[in-house]
């Protein structure tokens, strides 16, 4: 018998709490699943040799994909399942939206994950940028109707993303290998744990599961899908198109995006070169200047002639060859000539011989006198 005043609950209502509780069961069961993937799955496809080469074993190592084998395997997995369901699915959405609606619903899916934001800035000490989230979502999910309109970032609160993987690069915790996930895509050991954890500590994903409504967290998640998928349709399809190796340049750049937001928009520190000369200087180094106080040698120049001496200075103009003084000219002696010529001049001639004109009895001076 069952005790008085406590009421049975009727069969319709069971399924309710079967169903939360095998919902818990199975999302730990498919965390385990995919955990045992990840840790089987090098020894089923095996491992990259690393190169004996020193350039080659650094470049390697740089890339930090030791599963290279196995990620290639996983990404075409990816990239047939987003060929029949995820691309065709965006491209639907991009169609029926237009594009201030597909804002408007990222801006909504962006507001919900700032508890979780909340949460890691305070994990990792930032409380500042904890206090300016905790405004954001106030305002946005107030006035912004719930993250409709994006008031806050109007009102100088802006974004301060944050995640738990994140936090654990901020412990010092290392990221492990290259990983691409099956469906997430481009990941490591390191992120992978931040994103279960991030789904843990949800309260909205808490609340969903509480509260029997987890077609919402569903919807949540596949919409949210469905809208990254769609911001990068123009993006993947020219790097299928223009890229040699897609699967080494997705790598690339997902590597860089992810440095890229663990730096917070610090630069990035310097990475070896491997391709560089180790005999010359290194690009930006500085150049010796050459040795300017003596001329360059003229390997034009006769061996046997002599060399021009070097001027004192650099900025002093050598002297021109001194110019030797003028000799004043000394005048040509008179000539004995014109004495006969003063003589003939002076005697009267036999007509004019009693005449005196008006220069008479003045002397007669000669050419040279004149």
């Amino acid at each position: 018998m069952r005790p008085p005043g406590r009421l049975q609950r009727s069969s319709d209502q069971q399924p309710s709490g079967n169903f939360v509780s095998l919902n818990t069961l199975s999302y730990g069961a498919a965390c385990r699943a995919l955990a045992a993937t990840v840790a089987i799955a090098p020894i089923l496809f095996g491992c990259a040799t690393p190169p004996t080469n020193p350039a080659e074993r650094a470049a390697f190592e740089q890339t930090n994909d030791p599963l290279e084998p196995m990620n290639r395997k996983i990404l075409d997995a990816n990239m047939v399942l987003d060929k029949i369901l995820l691309k065709p699915a965006a491209k639907i959405y991009v169609t029926i939206l237009p594009e201030k609606a597909r804002d408007a619903l990222h801006r909504v899916l962006e507001n919900l994950k700032d508890p979780v934001i909340v949460i890691n800035n305070v994990l990792q000490g930032r409380f500042k940028s904890a206090g300016i989230t905790v405004g954001r979502f106030t305002v946005n999910s107030t006035i912004g109707l719930g993250g409709l309109l994006d008031i806050a970032n109007k009102w100088g609160l802006k974004s301060q993303p944050a995640d738990f993987g994140q936090t654990l690069y901020v412990w010092g915790l290392p990221q492990g290998p290259y990983l691409v996930l099956p469906v997430l895509g481009p990941s490591n050991p390191r992120d992978s744990i931040g994103m279960g954890v991030d789904a843990l500590i949800d309260p909205f994903g808490y609340l969903a599961t509480t509260e029997d409504v987890d077609d919402l967290q569903i919807t949540r998640f596949v919409l949210g899908g469905i809208d990254q998928r769609a911001r990068v349709l123009n993006v993947l399809d020219d790097l299928q198109k223009n890229s040699l190796d897609f699967y080494a340049e997705l790598r690339s750049l997902s590597q860089q995006q992810r440095a890229a937001e663990l730096r917070r928009g610090e630069p990035a520190a310097p990475t070896p070169n491997f391709y560089r000369d180790p005999g010359k200087a290194a690009p930006g180094a500085a150049t010796p200047k050459p040795d300017t106080s003596l001329p360059a040698p003229n390997f034009y120049d006769d061996p046997g002639a002599t060399a021009p001496r070097a001027p004192t200075s650099r900025n002093t103009p050598a002297s021109p060859p001194p110019i030797p003084a003028a000799t004043p000219a000394t005048p040509a002696p008179r000539s004995n000539l014109a004495a006969p010529v003063a003589a003939a001049a002076a005697a009267p001639s036999g007509d004019n011989a009693g005449d005196e004109g008006p220069l008479a009895g003045q002397p007669v001076r000669s050419a040279a006198e004149r």
